[in-house]
Parts: C-alpha cells; sequence; structure tokens
C-alpha cells in the first residue's frame, strides 16, 4: 500500500478525491472514511465537510470524476478511428476494456452509484453522457447501412451488455487461461455479427 503524500495548501477537494479513488482501489468504498482521509491528509477531521457534507456525497463526486474520464477516453479513442462502425466499434471497445482493467473499482462504483435514489441531476446528466456517446455510433452505423435496423435502445443494450460483460471478465482476470492473445477481437467481431443488417 502506498504512502500517501501529506496535504499541505491548494485543492483540499482534488486531494480528497485522490484520496478516495485510492482508497476504493485498494480496500473498496465500505473502507472509505472522511475522517481517515483528513488524518491522511494532514488537514482537520472537520476539513473535508467544506467540500463534501457526507461520505455519500463524496462517492458521488467520485462516480462523477469517473463517468467524466470515460467519456473524454472514449473521445479520444474515437478520433481517427475512421468512419466505418467496425472501426469505430473496435476503437471504443479497446477503450472501455483498457479503463475498465485500469479502473475495476472505479467503474463499479460509477454503475452502482449512478442508480441510487439520492443521486444528484449532475450524476445522471454526467452518466447519460457516456451512454449517448455509445448510442451515437451505433445510430451513426444504423444510418451508414452498417447496422440492423431497429429502436435503437434495443439495439445499443445487446452490444453495451457484451461489452461490458467481457470487460468486466477482464478486469476481475476471469477470462479461461488458454483464451487468446485476440479475445477483443472476437467480441468485436461477435458484436459486428449480432449487429449485422438482416440479409
Amino acid at each position: 500500500m502506498q504512502t500517501r503524500r501529506r496535504y499541505h495548501h491548494g485543492d483540499l477537494r482534488a486531494a480528497l478525491l485522490t484520496g478516495a479513488e485510492d482508497t476504493i482501489r485498494e480496500k473498496g468504498p465500505a473502507a472509505l472514511s472522511l475522517r481517515e482521509l483528513a488524518r491522511d491528509l494532514g488537514v482537520s477531521h472537520a476539513a473535508p465537510s467544506r467540500h463534501f457534507k457526507d461520505k455519500q456525497a463524496l462517492l458521488e463526486a467520485l462516480a462523477l470524476v469517473g463517468f467524466d474520464r470515460i467519456t473524454q477516453t472514449m473521445t479520444a479513442a474515437l478520433v481517427g478511428a475512421g468512419e466505418s462502425f467496425a472501426g469505430r466499434l473496435a476503437a471504443g471497445a479497446r477503450a472501455y476494456v483498457d479503463f475498465a482493467v485500469a479502473n475495476a473499482e472505479l467503474l463499479d462504483l460509477m454503475y452502482s452509484i449512478k442508480h441510487a435514489p439520492e443521486a444528484s441531476e449532475e450524476l445522471s446528466a454526467a452518466s447519460q453522457r457516456w451512454t449517448e456517446q455509445m448510442m451515437s455510433l451505433i445510430a451513426e452505423g444504423q444510418r451508414r447501412g452498417e447496422v440492423r435496423e431497429g429502436p435503437l435502445e434495443r439495439v445499443g443494450t445487446g452490444v453495451f451488455s457484451t461489452l461490458h460483460g467481457y470487460a468486466t471478465l477482464v478486469a476481475s482476470d476471469s477470462l479461461p487461461e488458454e483464451m487468446p492473445g485476440g479475445g477483443l477481437d472476437e467480441l468485436v467481431a461477435y458484436i459486428l455479427r449480432g449487429c449485422a443488417p438482416d440479409k
């Protein structure tokens, strides 16, 4: 476990979010404590309350960071990916799997907390931006005639659930050992077959 640097001055909110992300990566969200974060950062136990009223508010802010990060990651991945649905899907799938592996605990938090009854409109909007990004990719494929016709949400649910399930298996090191390194290529090919227009 790494030793956190003592906090001296500057952006306490950012330092708290970084510390919170380190904690959930090392121990899970149940171990997160505002009081312990304050102690690790060398500030008073009341100092975090200036930015987060409670642990739930901190977790939601961290989930918001995660959705912003995955949206930016996907946007960057799609730049230069070409116009074909196959090329853009492959680039987006690789970016999503890489994100899931590097941020497994954060990704779990993002999807669990966005469904909480007390989730803010800001968090819902951030989640929606990510969803719309995926749906836009599929909708463009439909416009190009590369994806079968049908309600966008129905087609999109199949694509995303397959991709997310695979990413979760990779992140948890649950794939069969004998699976070749081209597993993601095979997954993309599988999704493309499922999305192919009816002949």
